[in-house]
């Protein structure tokens, strides 16, 4: 009996292979520390000397955040890649889950700016080569068939948001009580256990978590070292020159993305290696991808405008105690415990009556731009007077419309992708949300807590319009989807 089948047939986890409690383990201390640090991140870059921060304008502070969370999504195309063709997915993730530590270590230790480059290109590098194989590697713990497979993903999201809602929490009390650097230490520490725990159960894992799909050749190996150091080399250069610098961060990282997206689209449809069915199939998930970009351009600036908002805007005070700005990133995570095994079971029970995945993508959309319209009424309220309780009610929004979109992204992309071109598919999903990302940081810059409104309600307003042009062209691309529900 080889290895693999012994893994597959293990049920010490509570029924399951005990390989799946290390990999919950890992990524519940991977999201951790991710979260926890994203959490007090935007305040670090904004806060005063003073208030132990880095004094930055607000614009620039909040387009890094945006710019670092989209390059963590474009790292995932990169670690899948470096997966596939060099390394296998269980080495891929040790040595990314390694650089992700050293990254936070960076954050607590290094002063300044210097701590910031070294540690955000280290933990985005390390969670994209995480995200992407972790999940990966879920999915080898299980035969093909295996009943346990739903339940085994549903385990592992759960320490995905486990972390994601522990590690705001104790971040932020130590930013609020001793200083932004332990903040930062304590996501170290947290990678750290979780490094700990997973190098103790690696065997655990199995042959095929180990397995190097499709290796590059030899002779072609030291081309990729080597075009990996020239493009390093290169985007060195462009930041010692102050080419690339932080106020302009977020254009170009939405720039890069958007040409790479745009190669990729025109690679996979210009192959002869496609056929007439599939080439449609990939542009029913063009306007799919736009939609895609445009919902995750409003999510994720819970990081970074609801982060400026929170701090600047929200009554934080419970009970005469004043509540840590990141504090505010563990709501979320609570909602999609609750929700998401929820609406996974109205998708099943609506069996073919549930909406198709244009509409679902319409919902999301038009969701998203509504929470932003919710901000309206406060509008006005003064300094940190808005209710904490309506932050909590418009969250719950952005929860329902990220898991009306986000789950059914990535299974779209696996089933409208050609044969030929099955892991780039899956890439371009990735990139529709590092795109997005990017962009939460380039919009969040024309915000001003001094002037809300017309910021509000123009990207609330837009997100709600680009939904209401998908609703309209769903017919035709239902068509161009060939049978695809």
């Amino acid at each position: 009996m080889s290895t693999s089948t012994e893994v597959q047939q293990d049920t010490r986890f509570f029924g399951h292979p005990r390989g799946l409690a290390n990999l919950f383990g890992v990524e519940m201390w991977e999201r951790f520390s991710f979260y926890g640090m994203l959490g007090i991140l935007p305040i670090y870059l904004y806060y005063r000397a003073d208030q132990g921060g880095l004094g930055l304008p607000q614009e620039s502070a909040l387009g890094i955040v945006g710019a670092y969370g989209g390059l963590v999504y474009l790292s995932a195309v990169v670690g899948a890649w470096v997966a596939d063709r060099l390394l296998g997915s269980e080495r891929t993730l040790f040595y990314s889950a390694v650089l992700i530590m050293i990254g936070h270590i960076s954050l607590a230790l290094l002063p300044g700016l210097t701590g910031i480059g070294v540690g955000l290109v280290c933990v985005a590098l390390g969670s994209g080569g995480l995200k992407s194989n972790a999940t990966a590697i879920v999915g080898t713990l299980y035969a093909e068939g295996d009943e346990r497979r739903d339940a085994g993903f549903t385990i592992f999201y759960m320490g995905v948001n486990l972390g994601a809602f522990v590690g705001p929490l104790l971040t932020g009390l130590a930013q609020t009580e001793i200083g932004f650097h332990l903040g930062f230490g304590l996501a170290a520490i947290g990678m750290a256990l979780g490094l700990i725990q997973y190098t103790l159960g690696r065997k655990n894992l199995g042959e095929k978590a180990k397995e190097v799909p499709n290796p590059l050749p030899a002779s072609r190996r030291l081309l990729a070292v080597g075009a990996a150091v020239v493009l390093v080399a290169a985007i060195v250069a462009l930041v010692l020159t102050g080419v690339v610098h932080p106020g302009n961060l977020a254009d170009v990282v939405v720039w890069v993305v958007a040409v790479i997206s745009v190669s990729y689209f025109l690679v996979i449809l210009t192959s002869s290696k496609i056929t007439g069915v599939e080439r449609s199939r990939v542009f029913s998930f063009i306007p799919m991808f736009i939609a895609s970009a445009a919902f995750f351009s409003l999510y994720q600036q819970q990081f970074t405008v609801v982060s400026a908002y929170t701090d600047q805007r929200l009554n934080r005070d419970l009970f005469g105690w004043q509540m840590p700005v990141s504090w505010v990133n563990s709501i979320n995570p609570v909602f999609i415990i609750v929700f998401a095994p929820l609406l996974a079971v109205l998708w099943t029970k609506l069996g073919e009556r549930q909406p198709s995945t244009p509409m679902k993508f319409v919902l999301g959309t038009v969701l998203m731009g509504a929470a932003f319209l919710l901000f309206l009424p406060m509008v006005g309220s003064g300094k940190n007077a808005s209710p904490l309780l309506a932050m909590v009610g418009i969250l719950f929004v952005f929860t329902i419309a990220e898991l009306c979109l986000s789950p059914v992204g990535l299974s779209l992309s696996t089933k409208l992708a050609p044969e030929a071109f099955r892991t780039q598919m899956v890439a371009l999903n990735f990139l529709s949300i590092s795109l997005g990302t990017a962009m939460s940081g380039k919009l969040a810059e024309y915000y001003s807590v001094d002037d809300e409104a017309p910021y509000f309600g123009t990207v609330g307003g837009i997100a709600i319009g680009i939904g209401v042009l998908l609703l309209a062209a769903s017919p035709f691309i239902r068509k161009l989807m060939k049978g695809v529900h």
